[in-house]
């Protein structure tokens, strides 16, 4: 059980993490190995409506409102709840972006015996130059963390583990507001539609990247943790009233980073196509129903909306919305 927990937290971090610095919108020479430094820029564009940024997506009879959620963001972020408790109330269901990674019980044991081949070989620290060597020993005891915690000689699994304590330490989560929204759902008695995903192939997949690429993850999460979390706390108040583009500047380290990761284009394909689904099953039924996407994904070319769009539904944008 404590190996699960373990598998469990460490492949959370790797789908869902902080950034390096803040980067423009789109990057100049977009990144083909991130499926998301592209975004559509006619659907970035400032709310109208108090709060978080909507868009709409209709077939012209049923409607799902769509939330665009900040990947990281503090713990019990505040955030002005009245258009989606307007929305909330005579929803037809809420659909949320995946967080309970899970392990299957027919991959529980290759999960756990990847889990341990990263773990062991004395602390991380020990196979850095001594410059780096210095900032990461510095960084993690402002963290509060013994060397002993980072008993590894993969780079990306030290810098998984190094994410994960910054965004303890810092109170950042990406978790919120999805959280809040699944919570104030089941009190209102709608149905939520959350999908769930094994961990296990993900876990080889980690053990499988490239050394530079996972050497380039550790040191970008190094960086942030040295930066500290100003870039998501802007970019999350940003989000709270409904500044898209402002918003989209959150941190994005192992996003990118996990891009490289063996496997991860088809999962983040996967993830996309799930959500597209759910919306697509969604507006087959009369009324209305939400959904939360986390931004960038909702909003890249080939995204969600992207790809809503390319099967004719109509999107409106947060600035086309009226009461």
């Amino acid at each position: 059980m404590r190996t699960r927990h373990l598998l469990a937290a460490l492949l959370a971090a790797a789908v869902a993490l902080p950034a390096w610095a803040q980067v423009p919108l789109t990057a100049a020479r977009p990144d083909p190995n991130d499926p998301d430094s592209v975004i559509v820029e006619e659907l970035v564009v400032t709310a109208r409506l108090p709060g978080p940024a909507w868009w709409t997506v209709s077939n012209g009879s049923s409607t799902v409102y769509v939330l665009g959620s900040p990947s990281l963001a503090p713990k019990r972020m505040a955030w002005d709840r009245a258009v989606f408790e307007r929305r909330l109330a005579g929803a037809n269901e809420v659909i949320l972006p995946f967080q309970d990674v899970h392990v299957t019980i027919t991959g529980l044991f290759g999960a756990a015996f990847n889990f341990m081949r990263l773990k062991g070989g004395g602390p991380f620290e020990a196979t850095l130059d001594p410059a780096t060597q210095a900032r990461f020993v510095a960084v993690r005891e402002k963290l509060g963390q013994p060397a002993k915690r980072y008993d590894t000689k993969n780079a990306l699994a030290a810098g998984l583990l190094l994410a994960t304590d910054y965004r303890d330490k810092n109170s950042l989560t990406t978790t919120d507001p999805t959280k809040l929204i699944k919570l104030l759902a089941q009190r209102a008695h709608v149905p939520v539609a959350q999908k769930a995903y094994s961990i296990g192939p993900l876990m080889g997949a980690v053990i499988r990247t490239p050394p530079a690429a996972a050497r380039g993850c550790f040191d970008a999460v190094l960086a942030q943790a040295e930066a500290g979390p100003g870039v998501t706390q802007a970019a999350t108040r940003a989000w709270a009233v409904g500044d898209v583009r402002a918003a989209l500047g959150n941190e994005r380290t192992f996003e990118r980073c996990m891009a490289l990761v063996p496997g991860a284009a088809a999962f983040d394909a996967k993830t996309k196509a799930d959500q597209v689904a759910d919306i697509e099953h969604a507006l087959k039924k009369p009324g209305h129903a939400i959904a939360v996407v986390p931004l960038r994904p909702l909003l890249a070319q080939g995204g969600v909306l992207d790809q809503l769009r390319a099967k004719g539904f109509t999107v409106t944008t947060p600035g086309d919305e009226a009461e």
